[in-house]
């Protein structure tokens, strides 16, 4: 099994050196792209490859270059940006990458920032990330005194600068436009769209900004071309992909496996299996903001289409798993304390809606809850989805409700009817409202 994105990772040592990671092929897309390659040939060839954003939409990469205007009248300087904020809960996979290989994130940036004409590049990493960012840092030196950054790169005439922006714990910053007016010194509120940030992103430029896993495959798409990508994948989607599994298993953890690889390979061959004593009960495939999937959709592949046509979304690969033990509602209630309070406040439905719902369930959890209650959290699974609100996190925080009023029910109207939580002994924490 290839595994390009991990094979050069080993969590006992430190990351590789420049040398070291010269030694293994390091940097070879970015001299062969500069020699060999026009920016509108590395377009064509990540787009043919069908590299879908690892960061949780899974639109094609190349597509999405596509739409930055190009030619001697574009607009510049224009920039690319890594984003490396990972707050979604249930989700470590890049820091996997961050920590363990940093040299093949800034290639994967070079390479990038080539393909859309960049001059400037930023790696918007999440706060508590400090090993990452000092790995970051040391390696972004260690590409400058090597030539890989900088000016007139390789001799090429092509120029980029790096530089690694530490945010300060916003979820919101994982929305695009949010992080770009984070890195702008602003509130980090989504803008509106149009215009994209391909045509007017950072200071008003164009910008790209993409997921660190997605960035770290492109070396080996221009290294090894398309059609072995594409062959690297089970199903339709190409690639390998970082799954996680955090929950209640014999080994949480995260592997590079084939996309398409099955929910249930990765929960039981990788993952071991629920610990002894604990039954499966349902999982959140893609991190804290996916629908719940259940026992019938344990031999799904995971791969975009096929969880989007279970209900739910593939997200970032990295599945939080709830077991028989675990209250559904004291479940959900935690989701919801977070995402009612990582909201911007921007938006009427997300600002009022969010802090509301969470004090139905924190009711219903408590044994205070009424049957109207689930009317009412029915009714903000509507009003708070898609179409409703400024951005996706209210849309977002909706999914794992609306699936765990779906799956879970009968534990809601049981809290209900009996007039305390069946889990009681069991739970450590409960939000202050």
């Amino acid at each position: 099994m290839e595994k390009p994105l991990t094979q050069h990772i080993v969590p006992s040592r430190a990351p590789l050196s420049l040398k070291e990671y010269e030694k293994v092929g390091g940097y070879q897309s970015v001299r062969k792209i500069l020699k060999e390659m026009t920016p509108q040939e590395v377009q064509a060839l990540v787009k043919e490859s069908d590299l879908k954003g690892r960061g949780g939409a899974g639109f094609n990469t190349g597509l999405k270059w596509s739409f930055v205007p190009m030619g001697p009248d574009a607009a510049t300087p224009k920039y690319l940006v890594a984003n490396a904020d990972e707050m979604e809960p249930g989700t470590f996979k890049d820091r996997v990458l961050l920590e363990g290989n940093p040299h093949q994130l800034i290639e994967g940036m070079i390479v990038a920032a080539y393909a859309i004409q960049a001059s400037i590049s930023y790696v918007f990493l999440r706060w508590a990330y400090k090993v990452a960012a000092g790995e970051i840092t040391k390696a972004i030196q260690e590409a400058y005194d090597a030539g890989y950054l900088g000016q007139n790169i390789l001799g090429s005439g092509f120029n980029l600068d790096m530089h690694l922006h530490t945010g300060v714990g916003r979820y919101m910053c994982g929305e695009e436009t949010a992080l770009l007016n984070a890195l702008e010194g602003k509130r980090a509120n989504p803008r509106a769209k149009p215009p994209f940030p391909q045509v007017s992103g950072l200071f008003g430029k164009p910008t790209i900004v993409n997921n660190v896993e997605t960035l770290c495959c492109l070396p080996h798409i221009i290294n090894n071309g398309a059609e072995w990508f594409k062959g690297l994948g089970l199903t339709a989607d190409a690639g390998t992909k970082l799954f996680g599994v955090s929950g209640r298993v014999k080994t949480p953890g995260c592997w590079e496996l084939p996309m398409g690889t099955t929910i249930r390979e990765i929960l039981e061959d990788y993952a071991g299996g629920m610990q002894d004593g604990y039954l499966f009960r349902g999982l959140l495939p893609g991190g804290a903001s996916t629908d719940f999937l259940v026992e019938e959709h344990l031999d799904l592949p995971m791969d975009y289409p096929s969880i989007q046509a279970a209900g739910s979304r593939m997200g970032t690969g990295t599945m939080i798993i709830m077991d028989d033990q675990t209250c559904p509602v004291g479940f959900t209630l935690n989701l919801q304390h977070f995402f009612a309070q990582e909201s911007c406040g921007f938006c009427t439905p997300c600002r009022e809606g969010l802090p509301w719902v969470e004090r139905i369930l924190l009711a219903i959890d408590k044994g205070e809850g009424k049957p109207e209650h689930l009317l009412t959290l029915d009714f903000h699974t509507k009003y708070l989805g898609p179409g409703n609100t400024f951005c996706a996190l209210a849309p977002g925080a909706m999914e794992p409700l609306q699936s765990a009023l779906k799956y879970f029910r009968e534990d809601f109207e049981r809290h209900i009817h009996e007039h305390h939580c069946p889990w009681s002994k069991a739970k450590a924490w409960q939000p202050s409202i």
